[in-house]
């Protein structure tokens, strides 16, 4: 609309033409909003509200007499309150650029002054320290003309070709230095020992993989072998089982033969042996009554003694009987007639006896031989009656 201004964000508006500002300044200040002006009465202008920049470059000298030549950065604008704009208007409307020269200025000098009382290893190590001196110390100043110092950036600071900041870095480059190659041995030894923990674990997964295999192999082979020998064990088992078998039927056989040989042989040898003795014993008997016989003459005395004599041979007979290898067919009946046998040749060797020694003037000769030899051929063919196994 005619007549209607409005500043931007970032400006003041100055009226003047008109009754005065604030605190008697000769203009009115309008921010943040528009207003109505009445053409060729009033004038209006702008004054920028935004950010501007100075830079410093100042050789200044230290507490230690050193030149040394610093870089600077100061930011700063018009401050927001009606105040600081009609302080920088009043000085700055007309030409804003030398805001930011007048900037400079008084910040060259107040570095000058600060680092006049400052040694060089303090404005070294100690920047922030001097950037915030300067700032307290123009503050007041810079609000005098209506400007306000948003911050100071010390951006460099060379001695030129004095190297005294490179020999003071000297040693402190050496201890970075000797820091730098101890944490490099450092970080090397660390490589290393992680290199070979690495190898002595990777060394002992071998060893123990290879025990396991190894464990895995012989595990396999001794499955493998007694699968192997599973066969010809059983094999020698059953040979064994044979063997013990053929073993034990032997034994009963040489046993079974023993006892065969016993019954073939000892046992018929033994009831012969005892035939002969019972034979023998008669015959001696026989002998023995002859010869009292004979010198007795007294033939009722032997037939007595024959009598009495029996039942001892017969005796004597069941004796030999008894341990011999008899052999009875027909049960009770083959016994008594084994019985009645003997009995019989008890008889037969009695009358035999007798006829031998034969009846008064009977069977004798003169010189008696044809007596003896009777009887001798009589008891040869008695004696092979008894027939004992």
């Amino acid at each position: 609309m005619f007549g209607y201004r409005v500043p931007a964000p970032d400006e003041a508006m100055l009226i003047s033409g008109g009754r005065r500002g604030l605190g008697g300044a000769p203009f009115r200040v309008v921010t943040g909003h528009g207003k109505f002006v009445l053409p060729v009465f009033r004038k209006t202008r702008f004054l920028t509200l935004a950010m501007c920049e100075s830079e410093v470059v100042e050789t200044c000298v230290t507490r230690q007499g050193i030149a040394l030549t610093v870089r600077a950065v100061i930011a700063f604008k018009v401050g927001n309150d009606v105040e600081s704009i009609v302080n920088a208007g009043q000085r700055f409307l007309s030409d804003q650029d030398q805001m930011s020269v007048l900037t400079g200025r008084i910040f060259a000098g107040h570095l000058r002054s600060i680092i006049g009382s400052m040694t060089v290893e303090e404005i070294v190590t100690e920047r922030q320290k001097l950037a915030t001196e300067v700032l307290d110390t123009s503050k007041a100043e810079m609000a005098k003309i209506g400007l306000h110092v948003d911050s100071l950036q010390i951006q460099s600071i060379d001695d030129g070709d004095t190297g005294y900041i490179e020999a003071m870095s000297a040693p402190h480059k050496a201890a970075i230095q000797r820091q730098a190659q101890i944490a490099q041995a450092q970080a090397t030894q660390a490589a290393a020992e992680a290199e070979q923990e690495a190898a002595r674990k990777q060394a002992e997964y071998a060893r123990q993989t290879a025990v396991v295999q190894a464990q895995y192999n012989a595990e396999v082979d001794r499955a493998q072998a007694q699968a192997a020998q599973a066969g010809p064990l059983a094999e020698a088992h059953a040979q064994q089982e044979v063997l013990d078998a053929q073993t034990e039927l032997a034994e009963r056989a040489a046993q079974l033969r023993q006892q065969q040989l016993v019954a073939e042989v000892v046992k018929p040898a033994e009831a012969d042996a005892e035939r002969i003795r019972v034979l023998a014993m008669a015959e001696a008997e026989r002998m023995k009554i002859q010869a009292e016989a004979a010198a007795s003459y007294d033939r009722v005395a032997l037939d007595r003694m024959l009598i009495d004599q029996l039942p001892q041979i017969v005796k004597e007979a069941a004796a030999g009987l008894s341990g011999a290898n008899v052999n009875v067919l027909n049960g009770t009946d083959g016994l008594g007639e084994i019985a009645a046998g003997l009995v019989g040749q008890g008889l037969t060797i009695l009358d035999s006896v007798r006829r031998n020694l034969g009846a008064p003037g009977e069977g004798s000769s003169g010189d008696g031989t044809d007596g003896r030899k009777s009887r001798g051929d009589s008891a040869e063919r008695h004696g092979g009656r008894v027939e004992i196994e």
